[in-house]
């Protein structure tokens, strides 16, 4: 069987072409992901197209918290929030390598939007609702207490605090995960492959799509019996391709920044989650190897979908919400060193504020069969798949047979481990074998926090390189992006450092000295000409600059 390699790329287009499949699932952020994999694993053939890479909208730019949603108890959303807590312990169960547990503190403060009893009774509701295990059911602090678990905060408003636990994250690697998990069992998963339109048949209804495929530089034609929208922020987009119309119901798209600053500039305790000073948002501080990233914002946004940017005014609140409430770090805007911006694609409702608009999901179903799924959170993407084929397989009726139950609870992505033991022993035992290349527990932590047991396969090539690259670093480094592109389709630089190793985020200081190293190797590795390699470098300088663009002292690559 071929690995999900990028070399083999050109061989699942023609797969595409010549095949007709049950589904055709279009958008490869975390939702079409989860669609995917729900719906090869119940019998249906299944293939995926994205645009550009797996991940690459709001999959990569979320908070990264497998969260419940505390909040939405404010908006009694009720059934939401048991839901998506439900829905952390499954999906830490199944990607425990990538779902971490993370210790949240909630300082109660003067004038803050959940005073003390209501902090108490929402996070019991919280723990109740999500069925939270004894060792992570929530604490409360008094003043002193909170003081003591986090000495950065402000006293003079202080009146205590709360502990619980939500799960930090990296969405964009979950997606790349749902999205091997689902080609191991069957789908044909691709990225850089565009729906330009739909194919109709004479009764106006969708019996495939015309897909550009933007690498290989054709239009093919792709037979599927249902296709499902699950573009994101571009839902709305697709919905008026092949003479199809919105209905009623619409995207209201806003826009969520966070910044990242040096760990030493934020030296957290744990994560905080914590009150903007007079407006009754909340914004979240989480600790993150060497950094700390802090926020979201929540704006409106009407720009260009592809290009959402973090902007002065949007890093200038996150510094003043943070500064109000750590007096003493004095965050500057020289302190950040990289940011993201991503949009949610929420469904509008008239009169309301984007904090206000409902985080539910909600299915599209269009005369001409295109089911379209929005809205929703990267923790409840399994229920939201799972629903959606239910939908598929409603629609198909009786041209199935064997048809399986949704068996997504219990199916462990990627390089899974069945226990937190299990992940302990492993990391333990190869970086005892990793110190015959020179690696130590904190390389192979940081890959197995990544890939899992699949890194097995990184160290095996970096064994494999020992001889012919000398630095210890250099050499994991090049296995690293070796198995990125011959085991995560990675075809292009930006899809490695920003999306398969999250590098531009979390640790966009020590690029320029890794650059030089992937320019050697990654366009020999995906067999680029000169052009094209020097327009995928150009491209990641692009947003290698872009992560700071407010910032008109930005050091360029």
């Amino acid at each position: 069987m071929n690995t999900f390699s990028a070399l083999s790329r050109p061989e699942f287009v023609n797969k595409l072409e010549s095949e007709d499949y049950d589904l055709l699932v279009v958008g490869g952020g975390i939702t079409g992901a989860g669609i995917a994999l729900d719906a090869v694993t119940r019998g249906l053939k299944v293939a995926l197209v994205e645009k550009k890479d797996f991940a690459w909208g709001t999959s990569s730019r979320s908070t990264k918290l497998i969260h419940g949603g505390l909040r939405y108890l404010k908006q009694f959303e009720i059934a939401l929030v048991r839901e998506v807590g439900m829905e952390r312990a499954i999906v830490y169960k199944n990607a425990m390598h990538l779902v971490r547990p993370e210790r949240m503190l909630l300082p109660i403060v003067q004038g803050g939007s959940l005073g003390k009893a209501m902090s108490s009774l929402g996070l019991w509701v919280y723990d109740f609702l999500a069925d939270v295990e004894n060792s992570e059911k929530r604490r409360m602090l008094s003043k002193h207490e909170t003081e003591t678990a986090e000495p950065l905060l402000r006293k003079d408003i202080l009146k205590g605090g709360g502990l619980y636990y939500e799960y930090r994250s990296d969405d964009a690697r979950l997606t790349i995960e749902n999205i091997k998990t689902a080609f191991k069992e069957g789908a044909n998963c691709i990225n850089y492959a565009e729906v330009e339109d739909f194919i109709l048949d004479d009764n106006h209804k969708i019996v495939g799509a015309k897909v550009n495929d933007l690498l290989g530089k054709k239009t093919i034609n792709v037979k599927a019996k249902v296709v499902v929208n699950a573009t994101g922020p571009w839902v709305d987009v697709l919905r008026q391709k092949g003479g199809g119309h919105l209905s009623n119901k619409r995207l209201h798209l806003t826009k969520g920044v966070h910044i990242v600053v040096p760990k030493e500039k934020l030296p957290l305790q744990q994560s905080t989650y914590y009150d903007v000073d007079g407006d009754g948002r909340m914004v979240f501080a989480i600790p993150r190897g060497e950094i700390t990233y802090i926020g979201t914002t929540d704006t409106n946004y009407t720009s260009e979908i592809g290009r959402p940017v973090a902007e002065i005014q949007d890093v200038e609140y996150i510094l003043e919400a943070t500064n109000f409430m750590f007096p003493d770090v004095n965050l500057k805007i020289e302190d950040v060193v990289s940011t993201w911006a991503g949009l949610r694609p929420l469904i509008h409702e008239e009169g309301k504020d984007p904090s206000e608009l409902s985080r539910k999901d909600e299915m599209f179903h269009a005369e001409n069969g295109l089911i379209s799924i929005a809205g929703g959170k990267l923790t409840g993407y399994r229920k939201m798949a799972e629903r959606v084929t239910d939908a598929v397989i409603g629609s198909l009726g009786d041209s199935l047979t064997d048809i399986k139950e949704c068996s997504t609870e219990h199916k462990g992505l990627g390089g899974y481990f069945e226990s937190e033991e299990e992940l302990e022993q492993f990391i333990i035992s190869r970086s005892g074998e990793a110190k015959q290349i020179l690696s130590d527990m904190n390389d192979i932590s940081r890959l197995v926090y990544k890939y899992g047991k699949d890194t097995d396969i990184i160290i095996e090539k970096a064994f494999e390189l020992h001889g012919l690259i000398k630095d210890p670093k250099e050499r994991l480094h090049i296995a690293e992006a070796w198995y990125s592109i011959h085991h995560e389709m990675t075809n292009t630089v930006c899809d490695y450092l920003i999306r398969r190793s999250g590098r531009l985020y979390f640790e966009r200081q020590n690029i320029e000295t890794l650059l030089p190293i992937l320019e050697s190797f990654i366009p020999k590795e995906l067999k680029l000409d000169e052009h094209s390699k020097k327009d995928q470098f150009e491209e990641f300088k692009k947003e290698y600059e872009e992560v700071l663009s407010f910032n008109k002292t930005v050091t360029k690559a």
